[in-house]
């Protein structure tokens, strides 16, 4: 989402770097591209004045002019001030009696299904018993996709025909109550546009139900408008925080950034993908360092733990040192890590040239290689992904065959094979100094 933003802020970035001292004209040259960088990106006006004065104002203090590297100095302070913007973290709130109540409110299209069903599988997997219900009986479809996304998720989900939603709610905190459950997640009805119906409903059903959370689910690609969303139902019932969906599109991303400053509401959760998974909680920190192409490394750990085994990794991570990984461990690798998500999604997250990288790396073609080398490693007995020295020209053929690819995809694959088990051979025999060789 932040692509075309990172991109000129890195240019701004570049550019102060090549100066050893920066004078006043620098500072009000880096300023007006920063402003425009955030006009761009759709990012609130009255926000980028705040923004933009706050830098300046630190920029050409002392803690800039007697910094030893200036350039750095201020790219320090745009991180800091971006986070300043963002606002803190504010975290979900599962205090009081149980089971808690959380209700998701939002205009149709926005995701608030998906969203209600990405967060009943967070909380699942922190120990919670979670009760869906579906309290859109107005949507054609609506209460079928959350009984279908309760049954890949194994929650299980309260509806009942033809009782209006404040009454459904009612009955469902009682099942809740009676069933065990620690948690009610509320999928309430959506409108096409902001109406006195649609908020009439909801402070009823608040009413009844009295949820510890009221969470907005905001589409972020729609920009500005996702702004003014936030503030219509600000003002008709109390929100306390706020879900943005489609964080993975290819919008500007304006409204993540000015959100916060503009509603007063405390972002909880950012969406990332159409994925069960791809939800993410609300890190400020983390979501600028994203943005000012710094990667996000903390949330490439967590994707890594959550995909991988950790007793099997540092299996393979012995075996792959002692230059003893066969075919069949690179296959579990390849699917491990497709595990994490899109490839292009994953190199964004890694600091420094990767990022860059994986802006130009087309994401269906990334995923087309792997799917490819997957196809013609799954084409190979197990004895030859044990022993590649076996695979001579018929058995490569046979292997082209049954993966749908060509003789040259197969010999590159096991070409590179080779040359990986060389490498990391002569990185243990010379620790660390060989690690320079995997990057020649």
């Amino acid at each position: 989402m932040f692509e075309n933003l990172t991109e000129r802020l890195n240019n701004v970035f570049t550019q102060l770097r090549r100066r050893g001292k920066l004078s006043a004209a620098d500072v009000d040259t880096a300023m007006r591209e920063v402003r425009l960088a955030l006009l761009e990106a759709d990012v609130n006006y009255g926000v980028v004045k705040d923004f933009v004065a706050r830098l300046r104002e630190r920029s050409v203090g002392a803690e800039v002019s007697k910094a030893l590297n200036p350039a750095q100095m201020v790219i320090k302070i745009v991180n800091e001030e971006l986070i300043n913007t963002l606002g803190a973290p504010d975290k979900l709130n599962l205090t009081g009696a149980r089971p808690f109540v959380l209700m998701l409110v939002g205009l149709q299209g926005s995701g608030k299904t998906t969203a209600a069903g990405k967060l009943a599988r967070q909380l699942r997997s922190h120990g919670e018993r979670v009760l869906l219900v579906a309290a859109d009986p107005y949507r054609p479809a609506a209460v079928k996709q959350l009984e279908t996304l309760g049954e890949k998720l194994n929650v299980p989900v309260y509806f009942e025909p033809g009782v209006k939603p404040p009454d459904l709610a009612l009955r469902a905190l009682d099942k809740a109550q009676k069933g065990g459950n620690t948690v009610l997640i509320l999928d309430t009805a959506g409108r096409s546009q902001l109406d006195e119906a649609l908020m009439d409903e909801l402070t009823s059903i608040g009413k009844k139900v009295h949820p510890v959370e009221t969470l907005l689910v905001v589409d972020s690609m729609t920009g500005q408008e996702a702004v003014n969303i936030a503030k219509g139902f600000r003002e008709a019932i109390p929100l306390t925080g706020l879900i943005l969906t489609k964080m993975d599109g290819d919008a500007r991303g304006g409204a993540a950034i000015s959100i916060r400053s503009v509603t007063g509401v405390p972002i909880k959760f950012i969406g990332t993908g159409e994925a069960l998974d791809a939800l993410e909680v609300y890190d400020p920190g983390r979501l600028a360092s994203r943005i000012l192409g710094m990667g996000d490394v903390l949330g490439l750990i967590e994707k890594a733990e959550a995909a991988f085994d950790q007793e099997q990794a540092q299996k393979d991570a012995e075996r792959l040192l002692a230059g003893e990984f066969s075919l069949e461990d690179f296959a579990n690798q390849l699917r491990q890590v497709r595990k994490m998500g899109p490839i292009a999604q994953v190199l964004e997250m890694l600091p420094g040239g990767m990022g860059q990288l994986a802006r130009q790396v087309d994401p269906k073609d990334a995923e087309d290689q792997l799917k490819m080398t997957e196809a013609i490693i799954n084409s190979m007995t197990p004895k030859e992904r044990r022993r590649p020295d076996v695979l001579n020209a018929s058995r490569r053929r046979r292997i082209a065959s049954g993966s749908g690819t060509q003789v040259q995809d197969v010999n590159r694959l096991i070409k590179q094979y080779y040359e990986a088990q060389r490498l990391f051979k002569n990185i243990k025999k010379s620790g660390m100094r060989g690690l320079p060789r995997m990057f020649g």
